[in-house]
């Protein structure tokens, strides 16, 4: 299983960001939570999930604003579950603990925790970690114009969509694509999803 949990950067200096995090994870993402995301430790938000997929995509949908330092932890969850993910207990959230912590001092504000911890365990959470930093500092690099781009093509089913929704030529989206590495996300995505459920069974594998 894997447990987020994601500490509001500068709180007591700014507005409560929590509230309409936790509404946003909980709508686009709530099918595939084991547990909805809920506040904890007031200004922190947690959540549970077995999907690797919506890890990394809760993941960079939060470092994507900067406001957030995210710890993912991977490990077994206490069963059978309770109501809410505060009350939730394992391994998978005190690896998250300790990766909230260790993100606070990282250059992109997200640590992996938690796995197989034996020497001859693969993959590790420094393997995903290793492959999470690039694609992280890739995604910060990249332009306003090149997240409108990645935005409408969530829905857009095509380039030829895109160009038509964005009132430009199909010349100059894929242009905008490759400035913006989409396929290079993509494929990095794809990769490290891989990587984490690999990485989850290795946590929960006695």
């Amino acid at each position: 299983m894997f447990v987020i949990s994601a500490d509001q950067r500068g709180s007591r200096a700014r507005e409560d960001l929590v509230g309409p995090a936790r509404e946003a994870i909980n709508d686009q993402f709530g099918d595939s939570l084991a547990l909805p995301a809920d506040r904890n430790a007031g200004d922190e938000i947690q959540l549970l999930t077995d999907s690797a997929a919506t890890v990394l995509d809760i993941t960079i949908m939060l470092a994507r604003t900067g406001n957030w330092s995210i710890g993912i932890g991977v490990g077994t969850v206490r069963t059978p579950l309770p109501g809410a993910v505060g009350e939730a207990t394992g391994d998978a959230f005190i690896a998250a603990r300790d990766a909230v912590t260790a993100a606070k001092r990282r250059q992109t504000r997200v640590a992996v925790r938690g796995g197989d911890l034996t020497d001859a365990a693969w993959p590790t959470a420094e393997d995903a970690q290793s492959l999470l930093d690039p694609l992280l500092e890739l995604l910060r690099r990249r332009s306003g114009q090149g997240w409108e781009l990645h935005d409408v093509l969530t829905s857009a089913p095509t380039q030829a969509d895109a160009a038509h929704v964005l009132g430009i030529t199909a010349a100059a989206v894929s242009d905008r694509a490759k400035v913006a590495a989409l396929k290079i996300e993509r494929d990095a995505r794809k990769a490290l999803v891989r990587l984490l459920e690999n990485l989850a069974t290795t946590a929960t594998t006695p």
